[in-house]
């Protein structure tokens, strides 16, 4: 049986799937979108919180308490791979990544759950 501490470096080594993610309502088409140090966790984490009813979003939270899981995908938009021998700052790169699929998608109002830059990061839950 491993250690506690050998445990621990092993998971130091694992690689996990890093990048942009959206959540993408299927009845309008409206997107959410973020990043992630770990792709698959990520969806996990936002699922859980959506079916929960405590996700910090309240736009998207709302539309999934009225429309369902079923009327919503989960989608991978950009992927960041582990460069071998170059120390990068990944989180700093992810959310530049991030930026750049806000700034192209422009996800806020009608087309998304985004918050406009320079009003806070997420919108408030819809009366």
């Amino acid at each position: 049986m491993k250690t506690r501490k050998e445990l621990k470096e092993e998971y130091k080594h694992l690689k996990f799937r890093m990048g942009v993610f959206a959540i993408r309502n299927l009845t309008n088409g409206k997107v959410f979108i973020s990043s992630s140090l770990d792709l698959k966790a990520i969806w996990h984490a936002q699922k859980l919180q959506l079916d929960m009813g405590i996700h910090p979003n309240g736009a998207l939270q709302a539309d999934w308490n009225a429309l369902g899981a079923d009327n919503f995908s989960y989608e991978i938009l950009d992927e960041l791979k582990e460069t071998e021998g170059k120390e990068l700052d990944y989180k700093k790169e992810i959310k530049t990544l991030e930026e750049m699929h806000i700034d192209s998608m422009q996800p806020f109002g009608e087309k998304g759950y985004n918050a406009l830059p320079g009003r806070g990061r997420l919108e408030t839950k819809k009366e």
